[in-house]
């Protein structure tokens, strides 16, 4: 599964541009976010990834989960997003 890293300073609209391209070529993609801001810009672009596929008939479903990720040598917990179409 193609994972997608997000950043409080991603950009969203970017962000949702390749979220589309992945769910479209694989059908499924998870985004993983550390962080407040992070995690917003992810919800963000989940959203605008919805208004770029749904005119093709794509309905997404988004399934949340935490998960633990190594960012320098430290553990940290992330919340992941498993974006799918129904």
């Amino acid at each position: 599964m193609e994972v997608l890293k997000v950043s409080a300073n991603s950009n969203p609209k970017s962000v949702a541009g390749a979220l589309a391209a992945v769910i479209r070529e694989k059908g499924v993609a998870e985004l993983q976010a550390v962080g407040a801001g992070a995690v917003t810009q992810a919800v963000k672009a989940i959203a605008l990834t919805r208004g770029f596929v749904a005119p093709n008939g794509v309905n997404l479903v988004c399934i949340p989960a935490f998960s633990e990720v190594q960012i320098d040598g430290e553990e940290r917990t992330a919340i992941k997003f498993v974006v799918q179409h129904r």
